[in-house]
């Protein structure tokens, strides 16, 4: 008989004891410690572990390692390589979350189809749809193929004998809550089997050297269910982002062990599926009002793309003591930060103004290159005078109210001409070093109040 003993496990980060705590040493969270059953088992044998304990390797000094540069799996999108940093490794272990509904599953379907004409084997394992759920949705996407195989199952050992039996180059799981291992007592998607079925699927991947794409429920504070130790486990952690008001979706990536995690990718979700942006200040700026009191369009570097985005800015007058403050797509601390330094420097009187700041579309930025843009958008609210529809904003600002410089100046200011933009503010710290293009004329300033005097006046 195998000899049962109980613990408790933390829900949030995955700690374990065998007493039951009302605030997880671990992680500090209260009420999240679980009690859940251990059953040791005599080991089996299995296929993949045995494999992995036979590869034993020696200790070798790093400079007798040979370097060897990784190949890449191209996944038929442009976007998505981007952010995977090139495509996919083979033997690697992807983590994609997102809301549900946001279209995970119809971007791994459109991929799956591009890998396949690639004659690439796929193995698509859905625990949520069935297969004949999957083949109306392939039949909407038009991701239809021999070299696509679609399994629904949620037991880990039922599929790791398909995995044996096709031997797939790239392997999709949707969703890794779902799967279980019949040796984990817990439910599925409990802590223990998310990380007993996370480390399988790792092993699987390392050892068949296939590249593997696992799919994550999202909680309601926007962060993947299941223990830290999921994101520490994986190779690559990509986050699915949008609303369901909007048709584009934005995937980004927070983790990446092969590429940058600066970079974003842009789709717009249609009745055939997604498609790519490749110009996504096209998509940000196209409804954008003209002559308009608090709109002003910046330029936001998102990894090697420059991407221009309106800010729009509203000001107005409040009877209570206490003024609010609200902002939609970038730091809330931020905006007050920049409000103060209107008011201390530029001399605004703003302590009896409400102020509300909105990045159109959604998109979210989080580069200082944009606080200038969100100086002036408040000023021009305040002031209620227009800025002109051809200016660019560009530059940090500091406390003491001076411009400070950004990077990647050229291709922010080249992006700008190509969508027809004709002026662009930026720091003159920023003019160094490079010359600007003939058609678009460039205003260097030092201070805030030299940038509102050359956008407002």
């Amino acid at each position: 008989m195998a000899k049962t003993k109980t613990k408790f496990v933390c829900q949030e980060c995955g700690y374990d004891s065998p007493k039951w705590f009302g605030r997880c040493p671990g992680c500090q969270a209260w009420n999240t410690m679980v009690e859940e059953v251990d059953r040791e088992r005599p080991g089996k044998g299995r296929s993949f572990e045995s494999a992995l304990s036979s590869a034993k390797e020696k200790p070798l000094p790093i400079i007798h390692i040979e370097s060897v540069q990784e190949p890449r799996i191209h996944s038929g999108m442009d976007e998505l390589n981007r952010v995977l940093g090139g495509g996919l490794v083979p033997g690697s272990l992807v983590l994609v979350g997102g809301d549900p509904g946001i279209g995970k599953s119809t971007l791994l379907l459109q991929m799956s189809h591009s890998l396949t004409r690639q004659q690439l084997r796929v193995l698509y394992v859905s625990g949520e749809e069935s297969v004949r759920q999957t083949k109306l949705r392939a039949d909407r996407l038009g991701a239809l193929s021999e070299r696509l195989y679609v399994l629904c199952e949620t037991n880990l050992e039922l599929i790791e004998e398909a995995i044996l039996q096709i031997e797939p180059h790239v392997l999709i799981m949707d969703s890794i809550q779902t799967v279980y291992h019949p040796a984990v007592t817990s439910a599925p998607g409990s802590v223990a089997q998310v990380r007993e079925c996370t480390g399988h699927f790792m092993r699987i991947a390392k050892v068949r050297d296939i590249a593997t794409v696992l799919v994550g429920h999202v909680t309601k504070e926007g962060a993947i269910a299941g223990p830290r130790l999921l994101e520490h486990m994986v190779d690559c952690v990509l986050y699915f982002e949008g609303e369901r008001h909007h048709t584009y979706r934005v995937l980004r990536a927070v983790k990446n062990r092969f590429g940058s995690t600066n970079e974003i990718g842009i789709f717009e979700m249609r009745e055939e599926g997604l498609r790519e942006v490749a110009n996504p200040s096209e998509l940000f700026l196209n409804e954008r009002p003209k002559g308009v009191a608090g709109s002003v369009v910046v330029a936001s570097m998102e990894g090697t793309r420059p991407m221009l985005v309106e800010l729009q800015a509203l000001v107005s007058p409040t009877n209570f003591p206490s003024p609010r403050r609200m902002a939609t797509g970038i730091d809330y601390n931020r905006l007050t930060l920049i409000m103060a330094v209107l008011e201390k420097r530029v001399g605004l009187v703003l302590q009896n103004q409400d102020a509300y700041l909105n990045v159109a579309g959604g998109v979210k930025l989080d580069e200082p290159a944009i606080d200038l843009g969100v100086a002036i958008s408040v000023a021009s609210s305040f002031r209620d005078r227009p800025t002109s529809p051809f200016d660019v904003v560009i530059g940090e600002v500091g406390l003491t109210g001076e411009v400070r410089s950004v990077s990647r100046v050229d291709q922010r200011v080249r992006e700008a001409l190509k969508l027809g933009f004709r002026r662009v503010i930026l720091p003159n710290r920023s003019l160094k070093g490079w010359t600007p293009p003939a058609g678009i004329e460039v205003i260097g300033v030092d201070d805030v109040g030299e940038a509102l005097k050359a956008a407002l006046d």
